[in-house]
């Protein structure tokens, strides 16, 4: 029994009337005797059947009776507006249980098309997503579409509906039961099935800055009336929104996975190189060498090699690759592996950097590389040192009995930039001098006012600690540099090679 019904009895007691309400588009005929038959307002097609009472006891009733019936529908209304939006608000909730709750997108696109798709009784639905790279939207979620049928929308294309809302920021849609509506041009460019279609662009808008499209919902073949209604246009919105900052999160959260991948394959990286670069101890039965290489990066195109020869003789080389990074250390792979054979088998210091930049010359132009380098090869027996310099600038002799420093000259250009050249014979003899070789990650540190630690902050040490074995000399230059820049990130390999014999 409903308040209405409950309430008759009631007002016709205390009024002293009988009351009934009958439903007609005209005034009906009473049909049980004398009786005033009064409209209720706020109704249509509905009246109050009134016996007994004074004269003014029909309107009062009727006015009585109009504001409970009013109240009435107003509540069925609510009712049946608050039953509608509870299945909204239960999708918004699980949509947001679902973003957090997942990390990666394609983990929650496809539950989340499928619970809104299923409220707003649509058969089909997509998401696509931007791919700033190759400016297109590509599928990434579908219900009632394969994967595959849609290929990546160009974001220019001026057929797409998709690419149209996400280029202007706006819901597109079509109601093919609104008679003014106007159907956008080639709706069913993109294999839309039924009439009706909802379009909306998916968009994230941090704090403080301006709205950024990062993708597009679909939604078509509706089951049941073809049309999506004003609250299935704003349901679908407030949703996109959720996407599209969990869109955000996804791409930062792979961009930070991505930076750790990196970060382990430079180390990787960093201590596969290191590996390649021979120990002091290859040469320590032929003479006191300290040796040491500091990427600038994790990996980078400075290198040197040790080559214990025939008889006495030791092989020193330095490499310095003109940029550092994954080419550069390519490059110095590559010289590392290949030097050790050439200076074994080549006849001279000259013959074995021929020898290397045939090796490296398709590497060297591909990359617009060139690699600079000195091998000198130390003969004690015959108290002599014979060098080939590729344009390197900081290798030098220091004697140990005066101090004087002889600078090691370019005998032809770096490995990449022309062939030719000579080698040159200096005096080596045993106990007498030191050949240092390093590169300009030393020479050009920088200290806080911008000035270079320079060679002859270098030299000083070897010239100071020439008495000393070769491996203070290089942990006094290491501890200067470190001081001299504050221990700074370096900007350029840094590497140092003294040998003594």
């Amino acid at each position: 029994m409903t308040r209405l019904e409950r309430l008759l009895p009631v007002l016709g007691a205390l009024s002293g009337t009988t009351l009934r309400i009958l439903r007609a588009k005209s005034r009906p005929e009473s049909s049980d005797g004398p009786a005033v038959l009064q409209p209720i307002p706020t109704t249509t097609d509905a009246w109050l059947e009134v016996r007994g009472g004074g004269e003014r006891a029909p309107v009062e009733l009727a006015a009585i009776v109009g504001a409970v019936m009013e109240a009435e529908q107003e509540t069925t209304l609510v009712a049946a507006e608050l039953s509608g939006r509870y299945e909204e608000i239960d999708l918004i909730y699980t949509i947001s249980e679902i973003l957090g709750h997942t990390i990666r997108l394609d983990e929650a696109a496809n539950r989340i098309l499928r619970e809104v798709s299923a409220v707003v009784r649509a058969r089909r639905a997509t998401l696509l997503v931007h791919d700033a790279r190759a400016h297109v939207l590509r599928l990434v979620a579908s219900r009632g579409v394969e994967l595959g049928e849609i290929e990546p929308i160009e974001v220019d294309d001026p057929k797409s509906i998709a690419a149209r809302v996400f280029r202007e920021m706006r819901i597109i849609s079509y109601d093919p039961t609104e008679p003014r509506a106007q159907k956008p041009p080639n709706p069913i460019e993109r294999a839309y099935r039924g009439l009706a279609f909802l379009s909306v662009p998916v968009v994230y808008a941090s704090p403080g800055r301006v709205p950024t499209p990062i993708g597009v919902i679909n939604l078509t073949d509706r089951t049941g009336e073809d049309a999506f209604t004003a609250g299935d246009r704003k349901l679908v919105a407030a949703i996109a929104n959720q996407i599209g900052a969990a869109i955000e999160n996804a791409r930062l959260v792979e961009q930070d996975l991505s930076q750790q991948r990196v970060r382990r394959e430079l180390e990787l990286a960093h201590d596969l190189q290191l590996k390649l670069l021979p120990s002091p101890a290859v040469v320590a039965s032929k003479g006191d060498v300290a040796a040491r290489c500091r990427p600038a990066e994790s990996v980078g195109g400075d290198f040197y090699n040790l080559l214990s020869l025939h008889g006495d003789r030791v092989g020193m080389m330095i490499g310095d690759v003109s940029s550092h990074g994954f080419g550069a250390a390519l490059i110095m792979a590559l010289a590392m592996a290949a030097s050790g054979i050439h200076a074994e088998t080549a006849e001279s210091p000259l013959e074995a950097l021929r020898r290397l930049e045939t090796s490296l010359a398709e590497e060297l132009e591909e990359t617009e590389m060139f690699l600079t380098l000195c091998y000198a090869v130390a003969d004690p027996a015959q108290g002599t040192l014979t060098y080939a310099n590729a344009g390197h600038p900081h290798a030098f002799l220091v004697s140990t009995d005066t101090g004087a420093i002889t600078r090691l000259e370019a005998t032809r250009p770096p490995l990449g930039l022309g062939g030719g050249g000579e080698e040159r014979v200096l005096p080596f003899q045993r106990g007498k001098a030191i050949l240092c070789l390093f590169t300009d990650g030393l020479a050009d540190a920088p200290g806080p006012n911008g000035e270079r630690f320079g060679e002859q902050r270098v030299l000083s040490h070897l010239v100071n600690l020439r008495s000393r074995p070769a491996r203070h000399i290089l942990e006094a230059v290491f501890t200067d540099i470190a001081a001299f820049t504050g221990g700074a990130p370096a900007n350029d390999d840094r590497t140092l090679v003294l040998l003594k014999v």
